[in-house]
């Protein structure tokens, strides 16, 4: 399923890659159709649904990963308690929005691959020129379109849907998959980002995802257990609790 998994976001990167990269006005041109005037009333009639999407996500996001931190932080505190989560789901939870939406997309990509946003390139409303994804050369100076962030963060619920039990297992990443996909259509929408901002946005985060997945539960030398990942946690935690309560020596 691993093999399964990683041959299909190397078969969607390549496919992606290729296509921008021979065709670089389908990225135009579905920037474009956001501008008719007539598709722009439109979006603007949506804009506060739209919105109140973006500001849902991006509290989605922040409490994932609240919860994740939270229940170990919550284990510290009482080490005997049971976790609301397996150790290993809080790792790559936090590991996905920690080196995924944080690290790569806005530390490396965003800040250093100076591709304009659509509203800043010729013939969309901007002075700057239009740049194909693989040509970080443009002209933006910070914050810049590829990749998006917002899709990133959005397809980084991709962590807890692949830990989710088997049975469910399927459509929770189908269900991951079809909202990271929604955000950056309404991020497209909105005029922030071209398709492949989007579609590389959720290759590079199913990357990570996978990379993470195997080094936390598929490879035999970095692979843990949760029980002992638990009680390493537990441990810990009675380690401070005991620190603590001492008596101040006299």
């Amino acid at each position: 399923m691993a093999r399964v998994a990683l041959c299909s976001i190397i078969a969607v990167a390549l496919v992606t890659g290729a296509a921008f990269a021979a065709a670089p006005w389908l990225d135009f041109d579905t920037a474009a159709y956001f501008h008719r005037p007539d598709v722009a009333a439109a979006v603007q009639s949506l804009s506060p649904v739209l919105e109140a999407a973006r500001t849902a996500n991006n509290t989605l996001a922040v409490l994932t990963v609240v919860l994740a931190l939270g229940t170990g932080a919550i284990k510290l505190i009482w080490p005997r308690g049971r976790m609301l989560l397996p150790a290993r789901a809080i790792l790559l939870i936090v590991g996905t929005f920690a080196i995924g939406p944080a690290l790569l997309t806005n530390g490396v990509f965003k800040a250093h691959w100076s591709r304009p946003r659509p509203g800043s390139v010729v013939g969309l409303g901007g002075a700057q020129p239009f740049m194909p994804w693989w040509d970080p050369r443009g002209a933006c100076a910070s914050n810049c379109s590829f990749v998006s962030g917002e899709a990133s963060s959005a397809y980084a619920m991709l962590a807890p849907a692949v830990v989710v039990p088997p049975p469910w297992r399927a459509a929770a990443i189908g269900a991951a998959l079809v909202y990271g996909t929604a955000i950056g259509v309404v991020r497209m929408a909105l005029g922030g980002h071209f398709l492949s901002d989007v579609l590389f946005a959720g290759i590079l985060t199913a990357l990570v995802i996978w990379l993470l997945h195997g080094l936390l539960y598929r490879w035999r030398r970095t692979r843990l257990n949760d029980p002992a990942a638990e009680l390493a946690i537990e441990n810990a935690g009675l380690a401070i609790r005991a620190k603590f309560a001492k008596p101040p020596t006299a």
